[in-house]
C-alpha cells in the first residue's frame, strides 16, 4: 500500500527555493539530459526592473548573477509579453548581434538553444523561467510538453515563496494603518531604502557570500525594519525635537518589539518555517546596532551584527538624511556621504558605507524614480 515513493517529495520540505530548483533540474535531466541550465528572473513592477533570482547549472558555474535591467531595455524579452506566448530559440546564434549584457553572457557561456516561459500571478506578469541547452535544435514539441508542466510547477513554487513575504508586508502595513492611524514613514522612503539595501548587498555580495536569492530577501524584508515603532506612543514617535533620556529608552525598545511582532505574525499566518525568515528577524532587531558596540538593543560589535542589519542601517540612515522631514530640510547626497564616512568603522560598517558611496549614479536614479509625491 505504501511502496510508492513520491518522486517530487523534496518540494514538500522546508528548504530554500534554490535547492528545490536544483532538485527539479536533476529530476528533469533524467528524461532530458540536454537541459543544462534553469534560471528564474523576477520582475519588480514599481521600477520595471528585471533581476536575476535563482539558477541551476550543470557545471555549477553561474552564467548571470546579481544582474538587473529594465524590462523595457530588453526588447527580445519584451516581445514575449507582447505576443503573450513563450519563446523557443533552437539556435541562439540569431542573437549574436545582441547588445544587452544578458544576451552577451549567454553567448559567451556557449549555450546553443533556449526556451523562455513568462510567469504570471493572477494574470499579472511576474518574471521569466529560462531553460538553456549547450546543444541546438533540442526543444522539440515532446520536450516542450514536459517543460511546460515543470515550468508552471516552478512558477507556482516561486509565487508561493514571494506571496508569503507580501503577506507579511501587507499585514504590517494594515496593523499600522488600523491601530495607529499614522504614517511614520512614507511609501517612497521604504521603496528607496529597499533599493539602496539591494545596491549595497550586490556590492558586498562576494565578500559576504550573498547570492541573488539572499539579496532578494534583503530587498523584500528591509521595509519591515521599523515595524516595532507601531508600539511607540505618538508623543514620542511624532515629537519634533530631541527626545529626553526616558523617551529615548522607550524608543529604543522598538527593535525588540519589532522582533516580537514579526514572530507573532509568522505564527498567526503559519509562516514560521518560511525560508530565510531569520533575515527579517535580524533586520528588525539589529539595524540599530553599531560596529563599535555602542548600539542597541544587544550591544553587538562588528561581525556579530548580521550583514543584513548592517546593510539596512546604512540604507535607512542615508535616506533619512537626504529626505525632507517636518523638522529638517534634506541633506545633499554629498553631505550624507561625508557623514556616513565620518561614522564608518564606529557606528556603520565600512564595507556597506563604501558600497553605497561608490554607486552615486544608481542612487540618483533611485531618488528620481521614487521621489516624494511622485506617482509610481
Amino acid at each position: 500500500m505504501f511502496d510508492h515513493q513520491d518522486a517530487l517529495d523534496a518540494l514538500n520540505r522546508n528548504i530554500p527555493i534554490s535547492e528545490k530548483l536544483s532538485f527539479l533540474h536533476t529530476f528533469l535531466r533524467n528524461k532530458f539530459d540536454f537541459i543544462d541550465r534553469i534560471a528564474i528572473a523576477l520582475h519588480e513592477e514599481k521600477s520595471d526592473t528585471l533581476k536575476t533570482f535563482i539558477y541551476s547549472n550543470t557545471n555549477n558555474e553561474p552564467t548571470l548573477v546579481r544582474y538587473e535591467s529594465s524590462l523595457s531595455g530588453a526588447p527580445s524579452l519584451l516581445e514575449i509579453l507582447k505576443k503573450g506566448r513563450p519563446r523557443v530559440v533552437n539556435d541562439l546564434d540569431i542573437f549574436n548581434a545582441g547588445s544587452s549584457l544578458h544576451t552577451q553572457r549567454i553567448q559567451v557561456s556557449g549555450f546553443g538553444s533556449s526556451y523562455t516561459m513568462p510567469m504570471y500571478s493572477s494574470g499579472s506578469f511576474f518574471g521569466f523561467i529560462f531553460f538553456n541547452s549547450y546543444r541546438k535544435d533540442v526543444f522539440t514539441e515532446p520536450a516542450l510538453h514536459y517543460l511546460d508542466l515543470f515550468g508552471h510547477l516552478l512558477s507556482l513554487t516561486v509565487i508561493s515563496e514571494i506571496a508569503n513575504i507580501q503577506t507579511l508586508l501587507a499585514s504590517v502595513k494594515t496593523a499600522n494603518d488600523i491601530v495607529h492611524h499614522r504614517d511614520f514613514e512614507t511609501g517612497v522612503h521604504l521603496d528607496r531604502m529597499a533599493n539602496y539595501s539591494r545596491l549595497i548587498a550586490n556590492h558586498v555580495a562576494d565578500k559576504y557570500q550573498l547570492n541573488d536569492e539572499l539579496i532578494e530577501h534583503i530587498f523584500l524584508f528591509s521595509p519591515l525594519h521599523d515595524i516595532g515603532k507601531i508600539s511607540v506612543a505618538d508623543s514620542i514617535l511624532l515629537k519634533p525635537g530631541k527626545l529626553d533620556p526616558e523617551q529615548y529608552e522607550a524608543m529604543k525598545k522598538h527593535t525588540t518589539k519589532g522582533r516580537e511582532i514579526i514572530d507573532d505574525i509568522l505564527n498567526n499566518f503559519g509562516l514560521g518555517n518560511m525560508a530565510h525568515v531569520d533575515i527579517l528577524r535580524n533586520i528588525a532587531q539589529s539595524h540599530h546596532e553599531a560596529v563599535n558596540g555602542s548600539g542597541y538593543p544587544d550591544g553587538l560589535k562588528e561581525h556579530e551584527i548580521p550583514i543584513e542589519a548592517r546593510i539596512v542601517a546604512v540604507a535607512d540612515v542615508f535616506d533619512a538624511l537626504t529626505s525632507r522631514r517636518p523638522y529638517k530640510e534634506p541633506w545633499s547626497n554629498q553631505d550624507a556621504f561625508d557623514y556616513l564616512l565620518e561614522m564608518a568603522g564606529t557606528t556603520f560598517d565600512r564595507d556597506c558605507v563604501d558600497a553605497l558611496i561608490e554607486q552615486s549614479e544608481a542612487i540618483e536614479r533611485i531618488q528620481e524614480y521614487f521621489r516624494e509625491n511622485a506617482r509610481v
